[in-house]
């Protein structure tokens, strides 16, 4: 297979996107990811509402995240084959009726099968993300998949406080809904206002799948970006699953409001998004990229600062987070920048392999950050936060030994 000019797709597009559409997709990308994360600092409101054991708690996030997965490997790829636009608003649909199904569910298995087809559909904000870089000039490619991931990074950011402000005023079922009253505004702007993107692939989905591996094994750049992002993705999932517990615990003695309040500091850090894009633009994805991992690496050291249960060693856990935050937010920016200048016919399949590879990471980190904390504490989590981003950095380091080939294989695909 051969890349296609691009321009049978273009023509349909602007020749430069205005900003207005920028704005709208960030939004849009943030509004559709937060719904993945309202559940998480309610985890325990939710259990016990549909009479969920303890045990089972997890499975109220695990859920949805499992969904994601799979929409990461099985939907996402159809923004190589299907018109973009219809390929979102199909799945936004899908994505209001399973919230409103999880604000009206009474029992477990309801509320858990929302939860499954919430993450499911919520994979339309990957089919925008690559969707967006087909309306940008390769010279602002990584300024717009900046713009637009610093919407969806706030939208992870801004989740967990919103869903525990609302939930403390209105109850838990309020969340779900108002976010479907959202959603559904939403489907109906971007149908009426993004530009159609009609993909030239001309593969049956059977071979568009298989063809999946062949991008993985053939990609070099793809499987070191993926390996960056999977463990600081792990790092940051570790943290906001075990800073909750943290800051309610012994040590801190903060309220739910509180804890939103904090989660509210760290928002900050989605700023490093567009900063990435920019220098990646101007050729500086090398050096950001170890900046990024570098933050990520101190992050959890800088936590430890000061005496323990203090209010500075509270403005260290601040600080940690945002350095955190910076890092992971830059670090995913760059990576997408990087596979996007691969192939045009394949960027949502190297997309879809790019998330799903790393939120896989981020799976694991949490489940590791509950393990840890529970065996030894903050401290031992620690250890591990701080481990994970140094093996990335030792990674990085060997891209100076040798260069990869940055160009996809279409062969392969």
């Amino acid at each position: 297979m051969t890349v296609a000019s691009g321009l049978p797709e273009r023509a349909l597009v602007p020749a430069t996107i205005p900003t207005w559409i920028t704005l709208l997709l960030a939004i849009a990308c943030g509004a559709i990811v937060a719904n993945l994360y309202y559940a998480q600092p309610l985890i325990g409101l939710i259990s016990t509402s549909i009479q969920l054991s303890p045990a089972a708690g997890g499975l109220v996030v695990t859920l949805s995240q499992i969904g994601y997965c799979l929409g990461l490997l099985f939907i996402v790829p159809l923004g190589d084959l299907i018109e973009n636009r219809r390929l979102v608003v199909s799945a936004l649909i899908v994505t209001v009726l399973a919230l409103i199904a999880a604000a009206l569910s009474q029992s477990a298995w309801q509320f858990l099968l929302a939860a499954l087809a919430i993450g499911l559909s919520s994979v339309a904000a990957q089919v925008l993300v690559p969707y967006a870089t087909y309306l940008a000039t390769p010279e602002k490619r990584g300024q717009v998949v900046g713009n637009v991931m610093s919407g969806l990074l706030l939208g992870i950011l801004l989740a967990r406080p919103m869903a525990s402000l609302i939930a403390n005023f209105w109850g838990w079922h309020a969340v779900f809904g108002m976010s479907a009253v959202v959603i559904g505004v939403l489907a109906v702007v971007l149908a009426r206002h993004l530009p159609p993107r009609h993909p030239q692939t001309g593969l049956a989905y059977g071979h568009l799948l298989h063809s999946m591996w062949g991008l993985l094994t053939t990609t070099p750049i793809l499987r070191r970006r993926a390996a960056y992002h999977a463990l600081l993705f792990a790092v940051f999932s570790m943290f906001w699953t075990v800073v909750p517990m943290v800051l309610a615990g012994p040590m801190y003695k903060l309220s739910q409001f509180g804890i939103a309040l904090f989660a509210l500091a760290g928002v900050m850090g989605a700023i490093a998004a567009p900063i990435a894009g920019r220098l990646a633009d101007r050729g500086l994805t090398r050096p950001a990229t170890g900046v990024a991992l570098t933050l990520a690496l101190i992050s959890y050291p800088a936590a430890h600062i000061g005496t323990a249960g203090s209010n500075f060693s509270l403005g260290m856990l601040v600080v940690a987070a945002l350095l955190l935050d910076m890092g992971v937010s830059a670090n995913l920016v760059l990576g997408q920048r990087a596979i996007f200048s691969l192939g045009g016919e394949v960027r949502s399949r190297l997309n879809g392999l790019y998330m799903a590879i790393f939120f896989a990471g981020g799976a694991v980190g949490s489940a590791l950050g509950g393990w840890a904390y529970a065996q030894g504490g903050w401290n031992l989590v620690s250890w591990f936060g701080a481990a994970t981003p140094l093996v990335a950095l030792l990674y990085y380091f060997t891209e100076f030994k040798k260069e990869s080939p940055s160009n996809v294989n279409l062969d392969a695909c």
